[in-house]
Formats: structure tokens, C-alpha cells, sequence
């Protein structure tokens, strides 16, 4: 016996393969994993809380009056004007990093110095492209929820 393998061999290997790609995607593609929501920035990657009351993501007491907090999981920054809570993504729209520090009235980001308004998320300094996308809040018995 030889130890090639024919060209006839080869090719049958080749379309089982292409056949059993081809039917894996179409069935991955509508499977129920892939009709959830994907999560791929601040704004939309933390779902709500299992009574449909949003997240909890801190106390206002936690968020300094003038200044903020970042939070890790999910990436988000609460700040505070006031009694006026806001909350953007954490993520800097220059390069994915997250930002570091509110202070100033500003969130800074230390990857490349970009600086985003605390109150609106509107770049203050670049080179950040774009404001920070804002997350929707709302305050429950002194506890901050996601929206």
C-alpha cells in the first residue's frame, strides 16, 4: 500500500471539511447565543439586575461631590454635580483604555491624555475623536442603578 494520498482522497477531505464549516456557522449563526445582545463597550456590555431594576453600581454617598468614581465591572465612571449623578463609559474613545481619574471637573484618561468634560462626556482635550458614550442612571434611596 502506498502512503500518499490521492488527489481524489485530498479533495473529498477538502469539501467535508468546507460542508462541515459551512453547516457549523449556519447553525451557530442561529443559535441562541448568537441572537443575545454582545457586549462590546461600557455602555452595553452590563445587562440589568435580575428584578428589572438595573444594576446597582454605588451609593451616592461614594461619588465625592465635584468628582467621581470609576468603577472596573462593569467599566463605568459615576460622577457628580451636586445631586445630579451622571455616568459615562469608562473606556476612552481614542484607543480602548480606561480612564484613570476625575478630577478638575474633568475625567482623564492616562494612556494619551485625552480629558472628557464631567458633567456631559464631551472631549475637553485630545485626541480622543468622540465623547464618552453616556450610560442612563437613576438614583433609588441614595443608591445609583444603570437604567
Amino acid at each position: 500500500m502506498s502512503d500518499l494520498v490521492s488527489r481524489r482522497s485530498a479533495l473529498r477531505g477538502a469539501a467535508v471539511v468546507v460542508v462541515g464549516g459551512i453547516a457549523g456557522f449556519a447553525l451557530a449563526r442561529n443559535s441562541a447565543a448568537a441572537k443575545e445582545k454582545a457586549g462590546t463597550t461600557a455602555a452595553n456590555a452590563y445587562g440589568a439586575g435580575s428584578d428589572g431594576g438595573g444594576q446597582l453600581l454605588a451609593t451616592v454617598a461614594a461619588i465625592p461631590p465635584g468628582g467621581g468614581k470609576i468603577l472596573q465591572h462593569p467599566p463605568v465612571v459615576l460622577t457628580r454635580s451636586g445631586a445630579t449623578v451622571h455616568a459615562f463609559s469608562a473606556i476612552c474613545t481614542h484607543q480602548g483604555c480606561t480612564v484613570s481619574t476625575v478630577a478638575n471637573g474633568t475625567i482623564d484618561c492616562p494612556c494619551h491624555g485625552s480629558k472628557f468634560d464631567a458633567a456631559t462626556g464631551k472631549v475637553v482635550a485630545g485626541p480622543a475623536p468622540s465623547p464618552l458614550p453616556r450610560i442612563p442612571v437613576s438614583v433609588r434611596n441614595g443608591e445609583v442603578y444603570e437604567s
